[in-house]
């Protein structure tokens, strides 16, 4: 072992006091840093031979680096979806590093026995019937691919193919449709060999971005009992409108298709009693996708994906090997061997603060939601691109073109006092305001409006 190893082992309790106090520093100033910046970035530096010590190379990082870090886990950061950290999931986190389990195999550890009650907790949360099986993720992203994967295994099977043991070579193609799917799912869909290409577009709603059963029902019918993807979802990422998973889930059923349910935030809508029907025939689905680093407010990265078919779950992410052992390991479930123990954080986060906490957390979220929409309604530059359905407002400034949003966006961020996202919707360039945070209250919003009208009146 290294002198500069040996050293910092004996000073290991001052060194983890070191970490605390700058954590605190960081947690302590958070209404007063920006909610997001954008520095020029440092020369890059050289690897050192001799090292400097842990001390030293904190002291670095620091000078270097951490006033250019974003305020993305306080309460003006209303950017992508993105929530904080609770201190239960933070003091989680910290544990995780600590203890370095390996989740992959649950011969030599509990930490298995903690995701696999994890699960169960957010199966009950979101009122899943007991029959789907999960695993933790690193994001919605791969909890998308994992459930696709599945599908994909599942449709082939139909049509007398094991794709996870064939491969894709010369087999025929899915059928998939959705309409208008999250990035994400694109994604998955890109890496699986499915191509982005392979979504048959099934037209919406008049003035709303959901499906129409009506429409979806004609594709399903022309198939003609074909396997079939259809992708719904729990929450769009500009409205947060939801599918019609009653209807929708009605139709998979009686056509013999997989439901996929990309729910990232807006599963946690069944938190609320004034929201859960939102999510009325969820259990149809097949798969559903969450994410936990939204609106659980556990820290990056935390994704979730559940299935009520395990065994094609299992057959697509199977690793064999002698040193693996046998057993139902959750490395079958997941594309990684080495996982973190990410299920933590949830863990303690979900027996803290419980079902109640929980459910407030996101009836602050939509209730702060409204009163923003309200009063930008009200504004004379601003003005809303949809209802506000739950937890997003999406909306625009009443004159000008996507340069002009774009200029307004930088002395945003110029201003420092929150954050928010760029977005394109009913034809027109707006912006996307998330609330997700459990530390955003009411006093925030005065801020952000401050902030929103200054901007207005600069550019």
């Amino acid at each position: 072992m290294s002198d500069l190893l040996l050293r910092d082992l004996s000073r290991l309790s001052d060194l983890l006091e070191q970490a605390r106090a700058s954590a605190l520093e960081f947690l302590t100033a958070l209404p007063e840093r920006p909610a997001s910046v954008r520095p020029a970035p440092p020369t890059p530096l050289g690897l050192p031979d001799a090292g400097l010590g842990a001390e030293d190379a904190l002291a670095l990082f620091r000078r270097r680096y951490e006033a250019g870090l974003s305020g993305s886990v306080g309460p003006r950061y209303l950017g992508f979806v993105t929530g904080g950290t609770t201190p239960a999931a933070l003091m989680g986190d910290w544990l995780v590093s600590a203890y370095d389990q390996n989740v992959s195999h649950g011969g030599d550890s509990l930490a298995t026995s903690v995701e696999r009650e994890a699960l169960g907790l957010l199966r009950s949360l979101f009122g899943l019937p007991e029959d789907f099986e999960g695993a933790f993720v690193s994001g919605a992203t791969v909890a998308n691919l994992v459930a696709l994967a599945t599908a994909r295994q599942w449709g082939m099977e139909r049509l007398g193919h094991d794709v996870s043991e064939e491969g894709l070579w010369g087999l025929p193609r899915l059928a998939v449709l959705g309409s208008a799917p999250h990035a994400s799912v694109l994604k998955a869909l890109s890496i699986l060999g499915m191509g982005r290409r392979a979504v048959q577009d099934v037209p919406c709603l008049p003035g709303r971005p959901v499906m129409d059963p009506k429409a979806l029902e004609a594709r399903l019918v022309a198939l003609g009992g074909a396997p079939a993807i259809v992708l719904a979802s729990a929450g769009e990422v500009n409205t947060g409108e939801f599918d019609d998973l009653e209807a929708v889930g009605q139709l998979c059923r009686r056509h013999g298709a997989w439901l996929h349910v990309d729910g990232a935030f807006g599963i946690f809508a069944a938190c609320s009693p004034a929201h859960a029907h939102l999510l009325r025939g969820l259990a149809h689905a097949d798969s559903v996708a969450a994410d936990g680093h939204k609106w659980l407010n556990v820290p990056y990265d935390s994704g979730i994906v559940f299935t009520r078919h395990l065994e094609q779950q299992e057959r697509s992410f199977r690793a064999v090997a002698a040193y693996l052992g046998l057993g139902p390991d959750l490395l079958h479930r997941t594309p990684e061997n080495s996982r973190r123990f990410r299920a933590l954080p949830a863990w303690m986060t979900l027996m803290a603060y419980g079902r109640d906490g929980h459910r407030a957390l996101v009836e602050r979220g939509c209730a702060l939601a409204r009163a923003l929409g309200e009063a930008l309604a009200a504004s004379p530059h601003y003005a809303l691109l949809a209802p506000v359905t739950l937890n997003i407002v999406c909306f625009a400034l009443r004159s000008g073109d996507a340069a002009r949003r774009d200029q307004l966006l930088a002395a945003l961020q110029a201003d420092g006092r929150v954050h928010l996202t760029p977005t394109h919707y009913a034809g027109r360039p707006g912006l996307r305001a998330a609330f997700s945070n459990w530390r955003t209250g009411e006093a925030d919003l005065p801020i952000i409006l401050a902030a929103l009208e200054a901007a207005a009146s600069s550019v």
